[in-house]
């Protein structure tokens, strides 16, 4: 495979993951307008967002069956703009049923999207001979800044959802179209034309023990409940634990967004330089001490600052999570089982995401929010547990840690 062909795919990537970060981002920023133009009743409203991340995981696994006859290429390729379409049927509909249908599609098809985004993001590591999964994680959280940014716009000028939501899909439905000719499966060198190859693509050289990947599983599912606790109750948490104002509660989520963005952004450079181990071990650290000092906090603008070192810890586990899932499942299973393991493990970023919110909500209300702020660091504080997963002997990235450019994808010997 060229040098050419892989920049290409790796350009390509990066747009995927940024689109989806803008849809992801409209969807969720905007879930009070939804419930108003749908007229969805409170408690009807839980289960409506209980059954996106469900059904992502259900795509996600359907996705990690797919994978065996047809290229994570193939799926990408249909699921993004079916992803970018939901979105806007969600905005354009007037009935409940209307709204159910189009967060149930949103749904599988974001799991989908996730799991074969992220294949192929560890199928181009692999072949690259490098860390680059954090680069591609930060184009998801520029889109989630830019896509926050115009849910603002919309709530601000009071627009239509489909009048906000339009505008946004006729620009990236046709980017995303356009750039998917150029998605590259390093394990399947068929697909690096854009294509399917006989038979459907990569398959699966064999099953990954799920007790393998169960250390990266719970990393996973942690990291995603603390993500969770900052999008779900960083505003309450500043305005009704605090004291702060209500225009002071929306600054934290953005500042976790701007600095998870950062630290994505210059991840990938420390993994070279000093190893994924060591980058995991400090992300979770500050992780931890970000939770700490907001459980501590006297005041909102400790509170902000607390939230603002989360962003940089949590920033850099989930893109090494599934970066060393490959890893694994390719030294078990062979280069067709990281394909797999990431569909398996992707799962438990909506595990996460369904615990997370339910579990801080509940400690607060029954014990205390500066107490319930304690459980999600140490469960990210479990990953020191499991840091040396996250680096097999055999297959090391950066000075000290560079195994040759000549890598094992597949196909030994091809030069990248």
């Amino acid at each position: 495979m060229t040098d050419a062909r892989l920049r290409h795919g790796r350009a390509s990537l990066a747009l995927s993951f940024f689109v989806q970060g803008v849809a992801f981002a409209l969807l969720v920023t905007r879930i009070p307008a939804i419930q108003d133009r749908y007229g969805i009743s409170d408690g009807l409203l839980p289960l409506f967002l209980a059954a996106v991340p469900v059904l992502a995981g259900a795509g996600s696994v359907a996705t990690g069956k797919l994978v065996t006859r047809r290229s994570p290429v193939s799926v990408l390729r249909w699921s993004q703009p079916v992803v970018l379409l939901s979105l806007l049927a969600g905005g354009a509909g007037s009935r409940v049923w209307q709204a159910a249908l189009a967060l149930g599609v949103f749904g599988l098809a974001v799991g989908a999207l996730d799991a074969s985004m992220n294949m192929l993001g560890v199928s181009l590591q692999q072949a690259y001979g490098r860390s680059i999964m954090l680069g591609f994680h930060a184009t998801y959280s520029l889109g989630g800044i830019l896509g926050a940014s115009l849910a603002w716009a919309g709530a601000h000028w009071d627009l239509p959802l489909v009048v906000s939501y339009l505008p946004v899909v006729l620009v990236l439905l046709p980017a995303a179209l356009l750039g998917s000719r150029w998605y590259v499966d390093a394990v399947d060198p068929s697909s690096a034309q854009g294509t399917d190859g006989p038979g459907g693509g990569a398959a699966v050289a064999s099953a990954v023990p799920f007790t393998l990947l169960l250390p990266l599983c719970l990393v996973m599912a942690f990291a995603y409940i603390g993500d969770s606790t900052v999008s779900n109750w960083s505003a309450k948490y500043l305005q009704d634990v605090l004291g702060s104002s209500e225009e002071l509660a929306t600054v934290p989520y953005n500042a976790y967004m701007v600095t998870t963005l950062l630290g994505r952004a210059v991840g990938d450079l420390g993994v070279r330089r000093f190893g994924a181990v060591a980058v995991v071990r400090c992300g979770t650290a500050l992780a931890a001490g970000g939770f700490a000092v907001v459980a501590l906090a006297p005041g909102p603008w400790t509170g902000l600052a607390g939230f603002t070192l989360l962003g940089l810890g949590l920033c850099v586990i989930v893109p090494q999570t599934f970066a060393a899932a490959g890893r694994r499942a390719v030294a078990n299973g062979g280069p067709g089982a990281s394909n797999a393991a990431v569909a398996r493990l992707n799962v438990f970023n909506y595990v996460g995401f369904l615990i997370g919110a339910p579990l801080v909500g509940g400690l607060g209300d029954a014990w205390s929010y500066r107490g319930a702020m304690l459980v999600p660091m140490v469960l990210v504080l479990v990953t020191m547990l499991y840091a040396r997963s996250f680096e097999p002997e055999s297959d090391r990235y950066g000075v000290d840690h560079e195994r040759p450019r000549t890598v094992d994808v597949g196909r030994s010997g091809n030069e990248v």
